[in-house]
């Protein structure tokens, strides 16, 4: 993790990869706030390229590179380490979404990460939270080209997230693909929307709000509309009943090439139906009778978030610690682990080549790798591994849980060579470095006890020829040994010459 927090006026940037545009904002910090200085957008519309398998098309994968090669012009004054990037809903469709983004990683400074609904939530909540400050109990929508975003939130943070596979692009593909805009064509719309909307509005409006925010290109275009109509209400805030009035004029349209609308870009048309019909189904479902827009949305969070990993205020971490209270974890020996760990990586990070994010991955993965005795000690590892990769977890990407995934199953039990070429696609060698230091840290306190005196030092020779030794001090010295004796054999299937001595 950097030490140093970003300091005033040095710049950073995000990048969203969106299933309708992709975005680029570049910013610095002013006094602790996010001031945007350059932007750029471009409508891609990744998800009118995925096919009925939900592959996506080289064309589409085209567009992207393209787009993403232009970004690349004016990132020139931002430092890799000051930017991230992430992907949304039509990342996390495809099929072949590997094929693009090894493709995409080519041309960036910074490896994609593809995040989850949930996430994407999380952070959309963070960029209008920041951008609107506010204490009201918020209710915050964000419709998509894929996936439309739920967030009820107090302050900066978000209570209940949650992402519904309903989106501007993917609702054109179904029910506006002619460009003929038609009542029936809304009502299927509308009806579909609201169908997918019931299955959460019990819970939201359980929790309740006080104020209603949108944020992105669809509830931003339908805003500007409804005020250059005067449709809009005093504080310029969308109506229920200017969406009904704003579908009737389309609906009389008739085409979407034929729309000519205050607010609406040339580049929007083809989709701008499909969002009035998703926005009226979401404010008819959840009783909804006026909405105001957020600037800040998904590209504002992430730098949000970026900022809190320089300050040391990891949302990463936070969660890491409720799922050890969730699954009832053994604290104890969980730090035991993490001391330990920590002790092995600072003696090889730099013959091994590892970094400080190598190093968090490593410490999260060692408090977190009993978490599958919740379930049941037999094979408990793959519990562990199952929950790390298919739980909403804030602040993690997809890729970042496969790994922990995979530090969960390797941490125990024999090694298998399939299990090597797994570790390495997923994370290459320095992944494959970290559950070998991961297994030798839980040998050393196999005995769960804080009296005990081992102590480990381990000498890398060269990346396949490891020197271990520990102290003879330790009374579970002779059961050590063998343990780490037993290890030669599994280190050298994943390629790693083992030596074990003693102090």
């Amino acid at each position: 993790m950097p030490n140093n927090f970003l300091a005033n006026n040095e710049l950073m940037a995000a990048i969203d990869i969106g299933s309708n545009s992709f975005h680029l904002a570049i910013a610095r910090l002013d006094h602790g706030e996010v001031r945007k200085v350059a932007s750029m957008s471009e409508k891609v519309q990744l998800a009118a390229g995925l096919d009925d398998n939900n592959v996506l098309s080289e064309e589409a994968q085209q567009r992207g590179l393209d787009c993403l090669s232009r970004f690349m012009g004016r990132l020139e004054s931002v430092s890799a380490d000051r930017l991230r990037i992430v992907a949304t809903n039509a990342l996390r469709q495809a099929v072949n979404a590997d094929e693009f983004i090894v493709r995409a990683n080519k041309i960036l400074p910074k490896p994609i990460e593809i995040i989850a609904g949930r996430e994407e939530a999380r952070l959309i909540y963070l960029g209008v939270s920041h951008t609107n400050a506010s204490s009201d109990k918020r209710l915050v929508i964000d419709i998509g080209g894929g996936s439309t975003e739920f967030i009820i939130g107090q302050e900066f943070e978000p209570l209940l997230t949650e992402s519904l596979q309903m989106g501007c692009v993917g609702y054109t593909k179904s029910f506006f693909e002619e460009g003929l805009v038609t009542e029936k064509h809304f009502d299927k719309a509308v009806a579909a929307a609201r169908k997918e909307i019931l299955a959460i509005s019990g819970s939201y409006q359980q929790t309740g709000w006080s104020s209603v925010v949108g944020s992105s290109g669809t509830i931003k275009a339908v805003r500007n509309v409804l005020v250059s109509q005067g449709l809009a209400d005093e504080q310029e805030q969308i109506t229920y009943k200017g969406v009904k009035d704003l579908q009737a004029q389309l609906i009389k349209i008739g085409r979407v090439e034929d729309i000519e609308l205050d607010g609406v870009k040339e580049h929007r048309k083809a989709v701008f139906p499909a969002g009035v019909a998703v926005l009226r189904a979401i404010m008819k479902v959840l009783g909804i009778d006026t909405i105001s827009y957020s600037d800040g949305a998904l590209r504002e969070g992430v730098m949000y978030d970026m900022l809190g990993r320089f300050a040391s205020e990891d949302v990463r971490d936070r969660s890491v610690q409720a799922l050890i209270e969730r699954y009832s974890v053994d604290q104890g020996q969980a730090k035991r682990v993490v001391a330990t760990c920590q002790h092995l990586f600072e003696q090889v990070q730099h013959r091994l080549g590892l970094n400080g994010e190598d190093a968090d991955l490593l410490r999260r993965a060692a408090y977190l790798h009993e978490i599958g005795l919740a379930i049941s000690h037999s094979g408990y590892h793959r519990h562990s591994a199952y929950l790390l990769e298919h739980s909403d977890v804030p602040g993690f990407s997809q890729v970042d849980q496969m790994r922990m995934a995979q530090l969960m199953l390797n941490h125990r039990r024999k090694l298998k060579t399939d299990g090597f070429e797994q570790a390495k696609m997923i994370g290459g060698d320095s992944l494959v470095y970290l559950c070998l230091l991961l297994r030798l840290a839980i040998l050393l306190h196999h005995s769960r006890s804080d009296h005990e005196q081992a102590r480990m030092t381990l000498v890398v020779k060269d990346d396949t020829h490891w020197q271990v030794s520990v102290n003879v001090d330790s009374e579970d010295y002779p059961l050590l040994m063998s343990d780490l004796n037993d290890e030669v054999e599994q280190f050298a299937k994943w390629n790693v010459a083992l030596s074990v001595g003693s102090d």
